[in-house]
């Protein structure tokens, strides 16, 4: 299994830039099991939704949902990045903000790892409102 950073990932999904989007390919393509941490993914939807790009929540999905389509692609835990996208996709906005799929990886990844410990998860705490709507968020 390799590990890819951010920039690999951006290069294979934007396609522009023709040196470096044919070595992720290559890397995706041929390297077999292809890791995509937390923070990469997470990176990744931060640049892709920011000003450059400017990807709305439903092109974000389609990111997401497509690289899992991807057979050489894993994510840290893959059940994690599934409920959270569920989240993300389903949670509605507070005053005209939404949460970021961050937020929602963030409370997701916590319940996990409460439970997974023997622990009973008692929620994530957070300031924002938008992602004290997400199952699981709440306010301090």
């Amino acid at each position: 299994m390799i590990a890819i950073d951010t920039n690999v990932l951006l290069r294979y999904l934007l396609d522009d830039d023709v040196e470096q989007s044919s070595k992720a390919n290559h890397l995706i393509a041929n390297k077999g099991k292809v890791l995509i941490t937390d923070a990469v993914l997470v990176e990744t939807i931060w640049t892709l939704r920011g000003k450059k790009y400017q990807l709305n929540k439903s092109a974000l999905v389609n990111v997401v949902q497509a690289l899992f389509q991807e057979p050489n692609i894993r994510f840290e835990n893959g059940q994690v990045v599934w409920m959270a996208l569920n989240d993300y996709i389903n949670v509605k906005a507070v005053k005209g903000k939404e949460a970021d799929f961050a937020d929602a990886l963030i409370v997701n990844k916590a319940r996990y790892i409460s439970e997974n410990q023997g622990y009973s998860f008692d929620g994530s705490y957070t300031f924002d409102r938008a992602a004290q709507k997400i199952p699981g968020a709440k306010a301090p």
